[in-house]
């Protein structure tokens, strides 16, 4: 059975468009059946109307606390039916009731290599601490800030001449845009699953993440 998917945006939507194409040519047994946004004006929204997905607009500033607007984007969430919830850029802190509710089927990608780099502007931390390689992770989200267990990563050398914004592009385009439509498609196939705070790939635990290499094997 196809997966419906519901995707949650505040930006660009590079990671949505990624996430669409993967869909559409059958990478991804899935369809984006809603995308929600916190920003009224994000470029998402309009890939989302050209590509004809529906969409629902929550600008989190109406809301006078964000336990209410965590009620009102889980409403919207809920009701596309969703089997996932894909967090592709969402830049908003999710609390406990809205994480519980979708719990075991809502991912993330975060652009850093956790548990390093939790938070924002992890390409300028990776390069305060001097780091030599840095890198995405697709996680599963739970009430930890950025702390669910990672299903994939994909590693890049840092480079001496890196500054934040060359760094932030190349983790997008060489590792982002590659390793989450994977692992979203892993998901809807039931391939990829957690219980009880542990990622099962194939029914086997992981005592680690899995690396891009893995890209390789049937994608």
């Amino acid at each position: 059975m196809t997966a419906r998917l519901c995707v949650l945006v505040s930006g660009r939507g590079r990671n949505l468009r990624a996430l669409h194409a993967a869909c559409a040519d059958g990478r991804i047994d899935g369809c984006i059946t809603r995308v929600v946004c916190n920003q009224p004006q994000a470029a998402a929204l309009e890939f989302a109307e050209q590509a004809g997905i529906a969409r629902r607009t929550l600008d989190h500033r109406g809301f006078a606390t964000r336990a209410d607007f965590d009620a009102a984007l889980a409403d919207a969430v809920e009701g596309s039916q969703p089997d996932w919830v894909i967090l592709a850029g969402f830049m908003r802190v999710l609390g406990a009731p809205f994480v519980q509710r979708f719990g075991g089927r809502m991912l993330n990608i975060h652009p850093s290599l956790l548990p390093r780099h939790r938070g924002l502007h992890t390409h300028r931390s990776a390069l305060e601490a001097g780091d030599a390689e840095h890198g995405a992770s697709v996680h599963f989200v739970t009430d930890e800030l950025d702390g669910g267990p990672v299903v994939i990563q994909g590693t890049c050398r840092v480079h001496p001449e890196d500054d934040e914004a060359g760094l932030a592009e190349r983790v997008m385009s060489d590792i982002e845009l590659r390793i989450y439509p994977q692992a979203v498609a892993w998901a809807c196939a039931g391939r990829v699953q957690c219980r009880q705070s542990t990622v099962y790939f194939d029914g086997a635990p992981l005592r680690a993440p899995l690396d891009m290499t893995a890209l390789e094997e049937g994608f």
